[in-house]
């Protein structure tokens, strides 16, 4: 894990692009928008069917200030500000343990952002309390702590993620995904 001076020269350096907050040694990432609601669907998912994962998904949100987030409910977020890495950076996304003392699971899923990542990382909260939490755009969620990548080949940038509105699984059309065995 990477000290916040080592962070600061990779930002001064052109090596990791960064606009907002530094917290302890990583990047603070705050709650941006649009919000992507799940929704409840009786059908099961196929995950070999992108059209039936898409129905996973409402509407997205994208004039808000607060949201209410009820008990076992599921929302996808951008963080508010983009990040890049360079080749040879690598990153891991932490949730914010006041957060999860509370309830709110912040990233469910790899924390890992390989080298070349460039945009907006998509977060997904989970509200895993008995109680409704309130949810403020722009509040910090988590942090992403960075790491110098040692050898190894360039990495290709992935090609569904880094826009604040792409929020959505795209699993069944992956390059990689259930359909290409």
């Amino acid at each position: 894990m990477l000290s916040a001076a080592s962070i600061k020269d990779l930002i001064n350096s052109g090596a990791v692009t960064w606009n907002g907050e530094l917290r302890g040694d990583g990047l603070l990432l705050r709650l941006g928008t649009p919000i992507q609601p799940m929704i409840a669907s009786a059908a099961v998912i196929d995950l070999a069917d992108q059209a039936s994962i898409d129905t996973l998904y409402g509407e997205q949100i994208d004039d808000w200030t607060t949201y209410n987030l009820a008990p076992g409910q599921m929302i996808l977020a951008p963080a508010s500000n983009p990040v890049s890495l360079g080749p040879d950076v690598t990153g891991m996304i932490g949730g914010l343990s006041h957060l999860a003392r509370v309830g709110l699971a912040v990233h469910v899923t790899s924390p890992f952002v390989l080298p070349g990542w460039a945009g907006h990382l998509a977060l997904e909260l989970v509200n895993q309390s008995p109680a409704t939490l309130r949810l403020h755009q722009g509040m910090p969620l988590a942090r992403l702590v960075l790491q110098l990548r040692v050898g190894g080949h360039a990495v290709a940038a992935h090609p569904f993620y880094g826009r604040p509105a792409d929020l959505q699984s795209r699993y069944a059309d992956d390059p990689v995904g259930p359909n290409k065995r």
